[in-house]
């Protein structure tokens, strides 16, 4: 395989493609001062340069077993603490049966009332930046492991049998599906964001932890099934924030990624989080409105109605793009296999190096959410405080309004495209201290790199161009 050829292709790949800022159903133009294609062109450069570096001065692992530096005991025990884990359970549950409260008993318009909002935004987007920043704090605030964990207590003192043993080809599948059937609620289901239909989602998701966890067991099932749980875990392994037992420790940014289990369906997960954001970006766009007449066309004949045929194609549109994600990450380690001559399988190489795949999946949710989650996110100031949208105010703040004008379409833009970058720059390092540790010789390793480098400016380029996509839309 020849470099300079692969290059030369990654940086026609970024001319060819445009850019521009936008986010999730809060579309923001800017003024820019340069070119956007220009912005793409130098994203992929930066990728492109970080490689190079990354080859001249990382010629030793360091993130497979990093210097820890361990907080003093005290600070370890008050955080790991019997009494702020309760704590934070209980502000979970009581969040869990807000959602149902809300939901079932509320207005049906989802702006109006707490339920959309609490799952959408403090839920799914509030804790990226929580787990990316201070570590796993999911797992304390998880209301479904909480309210494992009490009614298991509850029921110690009775001879109850044994869990069962978790099989291992289940491994992250359920995770997997989880986190895919929240995707369809979000962006296929037309009626999605109904307070009434998110608060029986809600339901129908906690039946089903109930049972994993009462089957296989609170801690086994949270730690490999639970979707949200799995999926805040991954976040975290990127913080510098780390716990052993009862310890709490600092270590260098992305060295837990290093200690992730791979199990059974680990890459369809991140393929899941990664496609299911590209396809929330792609389908605000044009593109993808002239994509949905033709399969509306092709669907005429099945004998739907009109809903029907739209959630249709918009869950054609959801499973290609999570297939394309995982297709795409399968030829990077077909290629990084080929280059390092590596007699392992594809699937396996793919295991070895899907730990890079959780920089660019917090990437993408970082740029594709920014907005709405700094914008949006305000409303719960006026939700709490009339959560059914029936005219109460009991915290007073239920007259406040969203300010639209604190953050400028240039900021946004900027914060935008510097989180595209720093996120596959990142999975650049991941991928190469793994394949330092794989291959040991320092030029080996870095050839067997070309072929991520070529995925990663792909991933790059996708995360701009769908970014123009929704602001086109």
């Amino acid at each position: 395989m020849r470099v300079p050829v692969l290059l030369a292709a990654a940086l026609v790949l970024t001319l060819v493609l445009p850019a521009s800022a936008a986010a999730h159903g809060l579309v923001i133009r800017a003024d820019l001062p340069i070119p956007e294609w220009l912005f793409g062109f130098g994203a992929a450069a930066v990728v492109i340069v970080t490689f190079v570096l990354l080859a001249v001065a990382w010629k030793e692992p360091r993130l497979e077993e990093p210097e820890t530096r361990w907080l003093p005991d005290a600070v370890g025990r008050l955080v790991t603490s019997r009494s702020l884990e309760v704590l934070a359970g209980s502000v979970g549950v009581v969040a869990l049966g807000g959602v149902i409260w809300a939901g079932y008993t509320g207005t049906e318009s989802p702006n109006a009332n707490l339920a959309p909002t609490l799952v959408y935004i403090l839920f799914w987007l509030g804790f990226v930046p929580l787990s990316i920043v201070l570590g796993d704090v999911f797992r304390l605030f998880n209301p479904w492991r909480a309210l494992g964990r009490a009614v298991g207590g509850m029921l110690a003192r009775f001879e109850m049998p044994e869990p069962l043993a978790y099989p291992a080809r289940l491994g992250n599948w359920p995770a997997a599906a989880g986190l895919l059937a929240f995707a369809w609620l979000e962006l296929v289901a037309t009626d999605g964001d109904l307070p009434v239909n998110v608060a029986t989602a809600t339901c129908i998701y906690t039946v089903v932890q109930f049972v994993g966890m009462s089957l296989f067991g609170v801690q086994r099932w949270c730690e490999q099934a639970e979707a949200f749980g799995v999926y805040f875990n991954l976040l975290s392994r990127i913080s510098p924030w780390t716990r052993d037992d009862r310890r709490i420790g600092l270590r260098p940014p992305l060295a837990g990624l290093a200690a992730v289990e791979v199990r059974a369906g680990t890459v369809a997960l991140l393929a899941v989080i990664i496609g299911s954001t590209s396809f929330d970006g792609f389908s605000g766009g044009a593109t993808w409105q002239d994509w949905t007449r033709t399969l509306l066309d092709l669907f005429g004949g099945l004998g739907l109605s009109a809903r029907y045929e739209l959630e249709l194609a918009y869950a054609v549109g959801l499973a290609g793009a999570v297939l394309l994600v995982g297709g795409f990450f399968l030829l990077g380690a077909a290629l990084t296999r080929r280059a390092a001559g590596d007699p392992r399988s594809v699937k396996e190489t793919a295991r070895r190096f899907i730990h890079g795949l959780v920089p660019i999946g917090a990437a993408y949710v970082a740029a594709h959410y920014v907005t709405l989650l700094l914008l949006q996110g305000q409303s719960l100031a006026y939700l709490l405080s009339d959560p059914r949208g029936d005219g109460s105010d009991l915290l007073g703040t239920a007259d406040w309004t969203i300010d639209y004008g604190w953050l400028s379409p240039e900021l946004i833009w900027y914060l935008q495209v510097g989180a595209v970058i720093l996120g596959h720059a990142a999975a650049l390092a991941v991928a190469h201290d793994r394949a330092l540790v794989l291959y040991g010789d320092g030029r080996r390793a870095t050839r067997s790199q070309v072929g991520m480098l070529v995925v990663m400016v792909g991933f790059t380029v996708l995360a701009l161009w769908l970014l123009s996509e929704a602001a086109k839309g």
